[in-house]
């Protein structure tokens, strides 16, 4: 598969899922909001091999595995159509319900310089993000975000983002672009419809981190909270910039 980061599209028989993806020498990285997808993937000709264990690491009983579990298994083949990869697969804890999916490539062409990250700064790897809004406004995001080596990337089912950090001694702090990849049909009407940008500091440790930030939607300025847990270290190469 070409490296990139991608939107994926899926189903369980007729149950329909998306999620985010970054794909790189031979792992997969990403989720939503409710669960973390976690793979490895082989070539032999034209055909792409993949192994996906889906996690869960939000346990709001409003996001349900598709699986009907909270860890599972899929293997899928898959070939390349286009800019996209289309998978056929099953997961042994759901024995009868096909699997089918189709990843397409995301724009990372905004994806900012990476910043530095020195001694005691967060780790690389895969996190869960929580994030909502403060002053009395009701809002928020739960996704997964993927930092290495000073870039961000990361999202859930209607949102993706990219983003640089600088991190050292306990301390973190960078920019974020937030914008839909599918339209959020007015779920969270804070962001939707939006490029949103976000600037944040915050701390860190080896289990994850905090982060305050503040974000501009459209003419709305708006104070955030997040808090970051870490799912899986990950020493994946930097991603590659046109």
């Amino acid at each position: 598969m070409r490296t990139g980061f991608y939107r994926c599209e899926y189903y369980v028989g007729e149950a329909l899922g998306r999620s985010v993806m970054y794909v790189r020498g031979g792992t997969m990285l990403g989720g939503n909001s409710g669960f973390a997808h976690i793979g490895t993937y082989r070539f032999e000709g034209d055909k792409v091999f993949a192994e996906i264990e889906s996690r869960r690491h939000c346990f709001d009983p409003g996001y349900q595995s598709l699986l009907g579990h909270d860890v599972a298994t899929i293997e899928a083949t898959g070939r390349a159509c286009g800019d996209s990869y289309r998978f056929e697969g099953s997961s042994p804890q759901m024995p009868g319900a096909p699997f089918r999916s189709l990843m397409t490539s995301l724009d990372d062409s905004e994806l900012p310089p990476p910043g530095e990250v020195g001694k005691g700064g967060i780790a690389n790897g895969l996190y869960s993000i929580q994030l909502r809004t403060l002053d009395g406004i009701d809002g928020g995001l739960t996704g997964v975000m993927l930092l290495q080596d000073g870039w961000i990337l990361g999202g859930d089912a209607s949102f993706y983002y990219l983003g640089s950090y600088s991190s050292a001694d306990g301390r973190w702090k960078g920019e974020i672009l937030n914008q839909e990849h599918t339209p959020s049909l007015g779920e969270v009407p804070v962001f939707g419809g939006y490029e949103i940008g976000i600037g944040f500091s915050g701390t860190c440790d080896a289990e994850g981190a905090g982060l305050e930030a503040t974000a501009l939607a459209g003419k709305r300025s708006l104070r955030l909270q997040a808090s970051l847990k870490l799912i899986r270290k990950a020493e994946l190469l930097a991603p590659e910039i046109a």
